[in-house]
């Protein structure tokens, strides 16, 4: 089946029957294979889920305790956008620049980290993207944010 990894990967399939928990068990690979198409040359695409950002922190990291009792870290990366291609519609507001990432870290080591960030501190995030569902105010929000898998500082903010 391949190699598994909880976190950093790109296709879950829930396999078995449900736990008396009411939760399904997971199965989490690393790279999904896609069935080639009949317009394809018969070669394989591997879809990926690979995020590496490399931006200034806004903000002060947040401890967030859920109800289930997992804790978790938030925080956003403030990332430069790409110059537009000439004759290129953007899509987006004039003088847009940059773009304000929501990520956030589970595992402990990585969370104990990104705690010792200051706003301002340039840093890298390497993660995959997620979808997270939650229920608040008696309806079930979703969030997508980058959770992080490793995470450095580059360099130190000069404020104090």
């Amino acid at each position: 089946m391949g190699d598994l990894h909880r976190l950093g990967a790109t296709d879950t399939s829930c396999v078995g029957r449900r736990p008396q928990s009411g939760r399904r068990r997971c199965t989490v690979t690393t790279a999904q294979k896609n069935k080639p198409s009949d317009t394809d040359s018969g070669d394989l695409e591997v879809a990926t889920n690979d995020v590496r950002l490399v931006g200034r922190l806004t903000g002060e990291p947040a401890v967030v305790e859920l109800p289930s009792g997992d804790a978790l870290v938030t925080f956003r990366i403030s990332v430069p956008r790409a110059a537009p291609r000439r004759g290129a519609a953007s899509g987006t507001a004039k003088g847009q620049r940059v773009d304000s990432v929501p990520c956030t870290a589970w595992s402990p080591r990585v969370r104990r980290s990104i705690l010792g960030w200051r706003p301002g501190d340039l840093v890298e995030v390497s993660g995959a993207v997620r979808c997270r569902f939650y229920q608040a105010g008696g309806a079930t929000r979703s969030r997508v944010e980058v959770e992080a898998t490793s995470a450095k500082i580059i360099r130190r903010s000069s404020a104090a």
